[in-house]
């Protein structure tokens, strides 16, 4: 019963901050560095066909970055078309009805622009990197490739053995593979348990018809979002939005809307044992929140306290975290990392790590009681240093109009806002540390997990074992 109020009073509390309008954050924090109280604007308007165009102006910049964020990835694909948003990103280079595959690449180089694409489980994102001068070119060459590419039978033939062979190489890469694997087992049967890429017969497989479906599924103005920053203009920007995107569907084709897919956690694990390999790979996650919760900023303070351990840093025992000072002292992994995973209506929260074999058991025994501890012991000086390194981070990941972008889009899409870095700020400094504890006791204490691992991990506690050290007989 105990448990239960404090963590209703945590709801209540966050909630209210959530509240809290931005003007009256900046006066609340005047202890924020000039930069952050004095951080550029980032303006937002919504057009008639409800396609939303943000813009951050930089000052004295000679270059811009402008893209298309889009509220559509792997997630709102079927298990029969699934790979078919990634294969779309590859196609709309190939060429449009305006530009073969070549004129469009000599255009880009002769403006010294970058063009560049990426899919996510929930978003795809279009972007370009131009001087000032070619912002215009720019808006005017994504939608070129958007909505008017070809989709040549002859280029999704050949595209076919190129996404394979990355196919093939990133399955060589263990953590994505193993992570994909964690997503899998994690949300069986669903949306976000299915790969980027798809799998290999649907790569072999899919239509121009399934392209073309996608698209007039997914590809409308209120789920698009068109970001820039750096040398910039809105209201030009807005122009160019509508003179540009200005034909975008507000509805997909048939006039149905689109239903998320949602998610469904399994506690459940995913191992491929190899007796040959001396290395395990593990990926061990809990379900938490979406990007809009009120446990959103503990959830990253957490993943701070947590830290990630390299030993080739050579930091040892002058590790900041707790856990990377006992993993360095006892030489428990090669590597390890926290993560924080977070989707429109779920999350996972856990640690990916590199072990030799023999000492998996007790790395396990080490994460189980750093992760438990979180409910019980966090102190006030991890918290503290936790938000010092999360401010830090989030001020390092706004370095460049690329990066800045980037994160006007998402937030956009996630938040549908963009908050200031003094109201991010004020959000990180209000977390407390029984805070954390609430969130940990919601998210950790005796809760199911989901596991993936692959290698030599014949030292892998069970699943069960995992499940009883989820939580402390004492306190």
């Amino acid at each position: 019963m105990a448990l239960r109020a404090s963590l209703g009073k945590f709801a209540s509390r966050t909630i209210q901050r959530a509240r809290v309008s931005s003007a009256a954050v900046a006066a609340s924090t005047p202890q924020f560095p000039d930069y952050v109280l004095r951080a550029p604007t980032t303006d937002v308007t919504t057009l008639d066909s409800g396609l939303r165009v943000a813009s951050e102006t930089v000052q004295g910049s000679e270059t811009a970055t402008v893209g298309v964020w889009i509220d559509a990835g792997s997630r709102y694909e079927t298990a029969a078309n699934n790979g078919v948003a990634h294969f779309l990103e590859h196609l709309s280079f190939k060429g449009t009805s305006k530009r073969t595959q070549q004129q469009l690449e000599v255009e880009i180089e002769n403006m010294g622009g970058h063009l560049n694409a990426y899919t996510s489980r929930e978003q795809t994102v279009y972007f370009a990197k131009v001087f000032k001068n070619d912002l215009k070119k720019a808006v005017e060459i994504l939608s070129d490739i958007l909505l008017h590419s070809k989709l040549d039978e002859g280029a999704i033939e050949r595209e076919r053995d190129v996404i394979l062979r990355e196919m093939s190489e990133i399955n060589k890469q263990q953590e994505e593979l193993v992570l994909d694997h964690l997503h899998a087992t994690a949300y069986q049967g669903t949306g976000l348990g299915r790969t980027i890429l798809g799998p290999e017969e649907n790569i072999r497989s899919l239509t121009r018809k399934d392209l073309v479906d996608y698209i007039q599924q997914h590809y409308t103005a209120p789920r698009m979002v068109i970001a820039a920053a750096g040398a910039v203009q809105h209201a030009e920007l807005c122009d160019l939005a509508s003179e540009y995107f200005g034909n975008v569907p507000t509805v997909p084709a048939g006039g149905l809307g689109v239903a998320m897919d949602p998610a469904i956690f399994t506690g459940s694990d995913y191992l491929v044992k190899f007796n040959s390999e001396d290395t395990a790979h593990i990926a061990l996650a809990y379900e938490t929140a979406s990007w809009t919760s009120e446990y959103a900023f503990p959830l990253l303070l957490m993943q701070g306290m947590l830290g990630s351990y390299d030993r080739t840093q050579g930091l040892g025992r002058n590790h900041a975290s707790r856990l990377g000072q006992e993993v360095a002292e006892n030489e428990l992994a090669h590597s390890y990392a926290a993560f924080n995973s977070c989707y429109k209506d779920t999350g996972l929260f856990g640690l990916y790590m590199v072990c030799p074999d023999n000492k998996v058991d007790d790395m396990m025994w080490t994460v189980m009681n750093n992760l438990v501890r979180l409910v019980h012991s966090p102190s006030d000086e991890e918290v503290e240093r936790a938000k010092l390194n999360l401010k830090a981070t989030m001020l390092a990941g706004l370095d460049g109009h690329a990066n800045t972008a980037e994160d006007i889009g998402r937030q956009l899409l996630t938040y549908g806002r963009r908050m200031t870095p003094a109201e991010i700020f004020s959000r990180i400094d209000a977390v407390t540390v029984d805070d954390i504890k609430a969130t940990a006791a919601k998210f950790i204490n005796d809760q199911d997990h989901a596991l993936a691992a692959v290698g030599g991990i014949h030292e892998l506690p069970d699943y069960n074992w995992i499940r009883s050290h989820s939580y402390w007989l004492r306190y």
